[in-house]
């Protein structure tokens, strides 16, 4: 093997290594080398000056009160009183710990009903505490490209790099989706983009259903505010959530599901594959362009809603 080959190799493994990482949710480097911080902390206490032992206070002597007189007041001794301390309240991350999964999907589909613009929704997210998502992520990821367009793609939600830069699809699946749009004539200036959960779960992992059903209500409103013509499902969560099907993503893909709005108006919702599996198995992009091909008729086929 030659030296080129063995620098070609490295540099593969750890980019490999590198993904691996990032894929785990770690995307920050503290330090170049890790840091036992218990073993740091020992050895600080151990080097640490052993402070001598405060003098003993002798208590002053106790008076006594004159026989035959009542105590007067500085005589007195208080009993100490048999109620409890009062407690303080729990800390919690806003309303998002203290309150129920149900109580919170509920105030947030009475507090999204009232928002009559995409900026105003967008606004309730920024303040809403509900979700506990909203403190372990950076940045809230509301939305990207036109709102006025007639085709509104949804994902399941932000990952790394989404988190960072505050906007839906803005890493490697980015770029792929990026792609695949371009391929049927769309870019995010003829596109809306959002996610199901608009706040990154920590380490990538799947939003919990009591997260999904508390952010749920958002995302709907969101799709009657944006008024597509056309919705696409990205990916099993985004699907099954916004369909009600059961069926798994590569049963469901490739087919339109009615999506009803609050005002009685039908859309369709098209189920396809998320761009970060189309990644992690390129064999399926075929199943994908099919499902894009069907976007594209339908978008020919259909007179515009707008």
């Amino acid at each position: 093997m030659t030296a080129n080959h063995a620098d070609s190799d490295a540099r593969a493994d750890l980019i490999s290594y590198l993904d691996f990482h990032v894929e785990a949710g770690i995307d920050a480097a503290l330090d170049e080398r890790p840091h036992d911080r218990f073993a740091e902390a020992e050895a600080a206490q151990a080097a640490a000056p052993r402070a001598e032992p405060a003098p003993r206070r002798e208590p002053p002597p106790r008076r006594e009160a004159p026989p035959g007189e009542d105590a007067p007041l500085e005589f007195r001794r208080e009993l100490p009183s048999r109620d409890p301390p009062p407690r303080e309240p729990p800390r919690t991350y806003g309303n998002a710990a203290g309150a129920k999964p149900g109580e919170a999907a509920d105030d947030a589909r009475a507090r999204a009903a009232q928002m009559q613009t995409l900026e105003e929704l967008e606004a309730l997210l920024r303040g809403f505490e509900g979700c506990t998502l909203r403190f372990t992520a950076k940045n809230l990821v509301f939305a990207d490209g036109n709102p006025q367009a007639r085709v509104m793609f949804v994902g399941e939600a932000p990952g790394a790099d989404e988190d960072r830069i505050g906007k839906p699809f803005m890493g490697r699946s980015g770029q792929l989706l990026d792609r695949m749009m371009a391929a049927i004539g769309l870019d995010r200036t003829s596109a809306y983009i959002s996610n199901v959960v608009p706040w990154r779960p920590p380490g990538n992992r799947n939003p919990t259903p009591q997260e999904i059903s508390i952010c749920r209500p958002f995302v709907e409103r969101q799709i009657e505010l944006a008024n597509p013509d056309i919705l696409v499902c990205l990916g099993a969560p985004a699907t099954q959530t916004l369909t009600g099907t059961k069926d798994g993503i590569l049963k469901a893909r490739g087919r339109f599901y009615p999506y009803r709005l609050s005002d009685g108006r039908e859309i369709r919702a098209l189920a396809t594959l998320h761009p970060a599996y189309l990644l992690r198995q390129p064999v399926q992009k075929r199943l994908a362009w099919r499902d894009f091909r069907m976007l594209k008729s339908a978008l020919d086929g259909s007179a515009p809603g707008k």
